[in-house]
């Protein structure tokens, strides 16, 4: 069995199966030269028969999202935010190979984009892979996610009006709130008020309230709450848990907040 086959039987779980399995079975069938499709589907079956043998052992089935769910969960969301707006472009696709190198290392960030380019090539349901998504994958991850596609549509520069419809629906097929999906948009956006939207608070909050929400925030974007997806993605986490001390801090200097 081939390094690239191993990579994947070693990292998956939920995303083996259901829409996303297909994706990948589609993936290495059409573009990865010196991938059995045959060896993945034997990966598959002894994940299967672990869940089987789990069942018999009267063992419930847990729900858990392994590093590799999470890397797969992001190719092929990120594929649907690349294609929205009718082409492919190449600075956002460097984007997603620099940001895998940073995240995984060279030799598995050029496994994953090797996928990646299959994956881009097919029509992606983007609401049967988010209910996929969404029953495995907890909300902590699920705004991980969204952070990143923001990321993503941001390489080139600008946030394109289609990018940032695809990235609307995603976030609402994963049951993000409007109120977290306009604090992480805020996070790329040099708007006026942006640091209260970061909170998820009006201008009209009192001092009190502004300090409590930035607590709220500050456990809800914690690194520490991504432990289920692998200590790589927390590095990525801070960036966004760095947002939300930054926007604190220009509040508080805008209203001499001690």
């Amino acid at each position: 069995m081939g390094k690239f086959t191993k990579w994947l039987g070693a990292g998956l779980g939920f995303t083996f199966g259901g829409p996303i399995g297909a994706i990948i079975g589609y993936a290495l069938g059409s573009v990865i030269d010196g991938v059995s499709v045959q060896d993945y589907n034997e990966e598959k079956e002894k994940y299967r028969e672990k869940q089987r043998h789990q069942k018999k052992q009267g063992r419930p089935k847990v729900k858990q999202t392994t590093s590799g769910d999470f890397e797969i969960s992001l190719l092929i969301l990120a594929s649907v935010v690349i294609k929205s707006d009718g082409k492919v472009d190449q600075v956002e696709l460097d984007y997603v190979r620099l940001h895998f190198i940073d995240l995984y290392g060279k030799d598995r960030a050029n496994h994953a984009f090797k996928l990646f380019n299959g994956i881009i090539k097919k029509e992606v349901s983007t609401r049967q892979v988010c209910i996929q998504i969404r029953e495995h994958m907890s909300h902590s991850s699920r705004l991980q996610l969204i952070h990143f596609l923001f990321g993503i549509s941001k390489a080139d520069g600008t946030v394109t009006s289609s990018e940032e419809e695809a990235i609307q629906k995603i976030a609402g097929y994963l049951y993000i709130s409007p109120g977290d999906y306009n604090s992480i948009k805020a996070m790329f956006y040099n708007e006026a008020d942006a640091a209260y939207k970061i909170l998820e608070i009006s201008k009209d909050v009192s001092d009190d309230e502004v300090k409590k929400a930035y607590r709220k925030m500050a456990k809800k974007y914690h690194p520490d709450r991504l432990q289920d997806i692998g200590e790589e993605h927390k590095k990525v986490a801070k960036e966004k848990f760095q947002s939300i001390q930054k926007a604190y801090e220009n509040i508080k200097k805008e209203r001499n907040i001690t």
